[in-house]
């Protein structure tokens, strides 16, 4: 394919990058990326893919826009209250780049259409905030052998892994099951700091970049945490689990499940609990 003039434009601060390139560039073009939850942290990857260039970019959640949302979830306005997450962040996303095609899903991602949404993208981002759908998401990308960033948030704390096929823990091989309701307190319980998503999120959007175009080294293996209250990255390395439930050669686990609800993501005191 040859760019346009205005793609060559638009994309210079990329083409000019060796790491990228003209080569990089069209791969983002001809790429595509799933983002379930169009909320804290899908709404900077949403903003951050579309404005990179990336071809088709699919955006999953039921929910409407909510005034209390608007602290953190930058993607939408005050004028967007009431409107379903999808059409607001596609408008928004088309609005950035027409080069775009933006596919929207507005409902619930569960067992019996997970595997068919997934399935039709390059790479998944998981910006949802709850235990049943990260395991959710995990279980069909490791099935279909898609690869995916996970990440969570909570307080002033973040977290976020990748999860290429072949290379490395899954979601599962670290947290085994989604702890017991109530274990941990919800991010409505809780609180959380609007930049953190904007910080987590941002890094997902650049995993998702770097996996499209084979720039530079991947999450995987590894578990990025962030704390803002002391500005302190850790990068924890993690091992695969060779009798995993989902991704060993020997897997238990071979259609999706449906958990019971729990909301949020992790343990700040603990990044590796269950």
């Amino acid at each position: 394919m040859a760019f346009t003039n205005d793609q060559l434009e638009r994309y210079s601060r990329h083409i000019i990058l060796k790491e990228i390139g003209v080569k990089g560039q069209k791969r983002l073009l001809n790429g595509s990326v799933l983002i379930v939850g169009a909320g804290g942290l899908g709404s900077p990857v949403a903003a951050y893919l579309a404005a990179a260039g990336v071809g088709k970019i699919g955006i999953v959640d039921a929910d409407n826009v909510d005034l209390s949302n608007l602290q953190r979830q930058i993607i939408h306005t005050t004028d967007d209250v009431g409107k379903p997450k999808v059409v607001s962040a596609a408008e928004t996303m088309r609005a950035i780049n027409p080069d775009v095609e933006v596919k929207t899903y507005h409902e619930y991602l569960y067992s019996g259409n997970v595997m068919d949404i997934v399935k039709d993208y390059d790479f998944v981002i998981d910006g949802t905030d709850n235990f049943p759908a990260k395991f959710l998401i995990n279980d069909a990308c490791v099935l279909t052998k898609t690869a995916f960033c996970h990440a969570g948030v909570i307080r002033f704390q973040g977290q976020l892994m990748t999860y290429v096929p072949g290379e490395g823990p899954c979601y599962r091989c670290v947290f085994k099951d989604p702890p017991p309701k109530g274990a941990v307190p919800t991010c409505r319980e809780a609180g959380v700091i609007g930049a953190m998503v904007g910080v987590i999120g941002s890094l997902q959007a650049m995993e998702a970049v770097k996996y499209l175009t084979g720039a530079g080294e991947l999450l995987t293996g590894s578990l990025l945490t962030y704390d803002a209250l002391t500005n302190q990255f850790r990068k924890i390395k993690l091992p695969k689990d060779p009798d995993c439930a989902v991704c060993s050669d020997h897997p238990t686990i071979t259609e999706p499940i449906d958990y019971e609800q729990a909301a949020c993501d992790f343990d700040p005191k603990n990044p590796l609990s269950e």
